[in-house]
């Protein structure tokens, strides 16, 4: 009796440690995806005196699409029946928030530091509650409220870099509005997708969204092409678009996936946070960029308003819960 107790709890404890190694496996590789993700930012930014913005987008999802490609081949036919059927669809979600988005930041980088980006991507998430509550009724507290305009506010004391002087004279940094804009179409991107409900396996919907924002951005990128001077062949351009295209575009996108796949869309959605860190890190290292009062003030209010948006959750009726 007392050996089978012991073989038991051996047996237990030995599945207690799989499973911790297991989600510290999943962690660590949402972590390198966020980690990856922060490195664009700073390939962008370095970049940005000579590769004109939409030229480097375009070939990050290209070149991103062509590895991603052959790895989900084996749902190819799902893939195919997809485009038929809802193509518009897969144009409007994957065009917003795989090419439009993308093309504002990498604009905005262009005029703003890495750092503030770094910082107002951390805006993300609470404009996708904002955007979920108006277009898909979902729950939205006193709290949620409070912790939204906090949120904002950061994002004001950075974008007026603190003075209200510069809020009166409307001097604002362009660069940084681009960004705010960027959020803003990742997060619709993120709730439209919530709505579409597309019934498929992750990485082949991500393939067909990366292929509709291949088509998306390639009309702004011709358009560069004739109007921009700036050369895209110069040995920076091209160190920086193998950055983002395969480590930054490929890779992490993979990554993304599977993180999700072992931690779920919650758990490794937090993670995003993380990535506001490496990049302020990295722009520290890599471009000799300081953190000013006004960054670390309004990332105080941003971090307020997280806070009270996750740890005080709007409550849901008893009835809508038992229905």
């Amino acid at each position: 009796m007392a050996m089978n107790v012991l073989a038991v709890h051996r047996e237990t404890v030995a599945t207690e440690q799989a499973a911790g190694n297991s989600l510290a496996a999943a962690y660590s590789v949402g972590v390198l995806c966020w980690l990856l993700s922060a490195g664009v930012y700073i390939a962008a930014k370095w970049v940005s005196t000579e590769m004109p913005p939409w030229a480097l987008c375009f070939w990050r999802v290209l070149i991103a699409f062509a590895i991603l490609m052959p790895i989900a081949r084996r749902h190819f036919g799902e893939m195919v029946a997809l485009m038929w059927a809802r193509p518009l669809d897969l144009l409007l979600i994957g065009g917003v928030g795989l090419a439009i988005c993308q093309g504002m930041i990498f604009v905005g980088l262009e005029h703003a530091d890495a750092t503030t980006a770094g910082i107002i991507i951390a805006l993300i998430p609470i404009i996708t509650m904002i955007l979920a509550r108006l277009m898909l009724a979902e729950p939205m507290g006193r709290w949620q409220v409070i912790g939204s305009i906090l949120a904002f506010l950061g994002i004001v004391v950075i974008i007026i870099k603190g003075s209200p002087a510069a809020l009166m004279r409307l001097d604002f940094n362009p660069g940084e509005l681009w960004i705010v804009a960027g959020a803003f179409c990742f997060s619709l991107y993120t709730v439209l997708l919530r709505r579409a409900k597309f019934d498929m396996n992750r990485l082949a919907l991500l393939v067909l969204l990366l292929g509709a924002a291949v088509l998306t951005a390639l009309p702004f990128y011709l358009f560069e092409l004739f109007s921009d001077e700036r050369s895209t062949l110069n040995g920076s351009g091209l160190i920086a678009l193998a950055y983002v295209a395969i480590p930054g575009g490929a890779v992490m996108y993979y990554l993304f996936n599977r993180s999700i796949e072992a931690l779920g869309a919650a758990r490794a959605g937090v993670l995003l946070y993380i990535q506001t860190i490496f990049i302020a890190v990295l722009a520290y290292l890599i471009l000799g960029e300081q953190l000013q009062r006004y960054h670390l003030e309004g990332a105080a209010l941003i971090i307020a308003g997280l806070l009270l948006i996750i740890l005080l959750k709007p409550k849901i009726k008893a009835e809508a819960a038992t229905a």
